[in-house]
């Protein structure tokens, strides 16, 4: 089903089931999977591979519980050109795709985020709004970003890394700040970082480390809880 004010570019596939809602612009050369939605104003650059089932420009929902709720008014979501994206994707709005990103399968990315050109976000990965990821960002498998965390360029984190942005763990007595990861560093498997910490420019952080402080720049830490192991 396409709805009205629609654009869609020259030599752009479109497959079964498809749902564009009103006000969409895809570019050209865009191939769309079955079973895809793409809701309201999004905005989708030029030879963009959208995979099967994936949902673009989901608008964020909330409950009585939540503390934090989603704002009312978000900007479309907008992907940029060469932009390839999996099956089973939801991209909220107001998120930033720049271009020549990969999105794997089943990964989420949530309202207010930018993620930089040439950017990998891995298969099952999470990434929680208002958070900015750099250019030449490597985010693998499995890997869960907090809300209101900073990836700068060319960090690498390895799969199933856990970030988290409350220190109390819901007590609200605690500005939410997720860890702030600098240009170059390298996180490893299954770390897990705690709220407000800095990952130094350069650092290297060893798989299964539990990082409780600040990691200085071109150092690598290790252990539970991670302590510097070398310059």
């Amino acid at each position: 089903m396409i709805y009205e004010n629609v654009e869609i570019g020259k030599n752009s596939s479109i497959g079964e089931h498809v749902v564009i809602e009103k006000g969409v612009i895809i570019g050209e050369n865009v191939t769309i999977g079955h079973h895809v939605v793409i809701k309201a104003e999004t905005v989708i650059g030029d030879n963009v591979t959208i995979g099967n089932l994936t949902s673009l420009g989901k608008t964020p929902s909330t409950n009585k519980k939540m503390a934090r709720k989603p704002v009312s008014t978000l900007e479309p979501l907008k992907i940029g050109h060469n932009v390839t994206i999996g099956d089973n994707v939801v991209l909220y709005r107001g998120v930033v795709v720049a271009d020549d990103a990969f999105i794997g399968d089943l990964a989420s990315i949530r309202e207010k985020t930018s993620v930089g050109s040439t950017s990998i976000i891995g298969r099952s990965a999470t990434i929680e709004n208002n958070t900015v990821i750099g250019k030449r960002v490597t985010i693998q498998t499995g890997s869960y970003v907090t809300a209101d965390m900073t990836i700068e360029d060319d960090v690498f984190i390895g799969p199933c890394v856990s970030s988290s942005n409350d220190k109390y763990m819901g007590e609200g007595n605690y500005c939410h700040q997720g860890p702030f990861i600098k240009k170059g560093a390298k996180i490893g498997n299954n770390v897990t970082l705690l709220p407000g910490i800095i990952i130094g420019e350069k650092a290297v952080v060893g798989a299964g480390a539990v990082v409780t402080k600040d990691v200085p720049p071109y150092t690598t830490s290790v252990g539970n809880p991670a302590n510097t192991l070398k310059r």
